[in-house]
């Protein structure tokens, strides 16, 4: 007998996007479980006119704990997982076919192909982006830690890092839809690291956004991207700036005396490294070993 797949998909307030997403697997999938997070949209509708499943779950701020509630309402022998603003490719559609029907393995990690501005970021920590997305029922679940890796058991593979075996993300589509979602995740993670027993340093201000910058558009490549690379590395940045500032305010925006020699110190290192990473970029790019040079010196 062959085996079932079934797609889960979360849901919360998002019937405009989602028929696309459900477009896209209707002829794959088995069985469709939309898992809605107390919409208040026509879903139903939407649901109804592709003939799933809709189990209700509380409102979340992320979505992991929802996950392993709709793979347990899940009836296939395997299963997908979706997000109302992504879909599969009819080449992606066949390689997973062909997994289920092989038995090729217990959970597959698929690259996502991540639309931001209307553009696809092929650098700048953005691609391949590997999720585990496919699995047989019973191999992977979520702890209820916000962009936590799953757990897994079994014997996991990964899909090949090309264009048309990716899962297409329609991800941010405006700057406010970016900064709306920095907010709510920022303040999630904030109030984890706290929890943690993080201590807020006044250091972490400036060394955590620029290092995150360095390394998004200088060691992956974000300047391959263009504007964009550049527009979403320093975002992303400044997504730690806040980050690191809600947790300041945790702590009551508590005092901390530091002089302008600290802060010039600590600048100064960070423009070494802005240094290093601009050789080293350099160098990588045209291949002129003075500006390996640079790098080594860190000039």
């Amino acid at each position: 007998m062959a085996s079932k797949l079934s797609v889960v998909v979360n849901t919360y307030n998002e019937a405009k996007i989602l028929p696309q997403a459900l477009t896209s697997v209707r002829d794959l999938v088995d069985e469709i479980v939309i898992i809605d997070m107390e919409s208040s949209d026509n879903i139903h509708e939407i649901a109804k006119k592709f003939d799933a499943k809709v189990f209700s779950h509380k409102h979340l701020e992320y979505v992991e704990p929802a996950r392993n509630f709709g793979t347990s309402k899940a009836t296939g022998d395997w299963v997908l997982v979706l997000d109302p603003d992504e879909e599969v490719s009819d080449t992606l559609a066949t390689k997973i076919k062909e997994i289920i029907k092989n038995n090729e393995a217990d959970y597959c990690r698929i690259p996502r192909k991540n639309i931001i501005f209307n553009h696809w970021i092929e650098h700048a920590h953005w691609w391949p982006d590997y999720n585990i997305r496919l699995f047989r029922k019973g191999a992977v679940s979520w702890s209820e830690v916000i962009h936590a890796v799953p757990f897994t058991q079994g014997k996991g593979i990964d899909f090949d890092a090309k264009e048309d075996l990716a899962i297409i993300h329609h991800h941010y589509d405006s700057l406010e839809g970016y900064v709306e979602r920095m907010n709510r995740y920022t303040s999630i993670q904030a109030d984890r690291k706290v929890k943690s027993g993080y201590k807020f340093s006044w250091r972490d201000i400036l060394t955590k956004p620029t290092n995150e910058f360095l390394s998004r558009y200088f060691g992956d490549k974000g300047y391959k991207d263009g504007i964009y690379g550049l527009a979403l590395s320093l975002l992303q940045g400044f997504s730690e700036l806040v980050l690191y500032l809600k947790i300041w305010q945790a702590d009551k925006f508590k005092d901390e005396k530091v002089s302008l020699t600290e802060i010039i110190n600590e600048m100064r290192e960070k423009e070494r490294d802005l240094h290093y990473w601009q050789g080293d970029s350099m160098y990588k790019e045209s291949g002129d070993i003075r500006d390996r040079v640079r790098r080594k010196l860190r000039i």
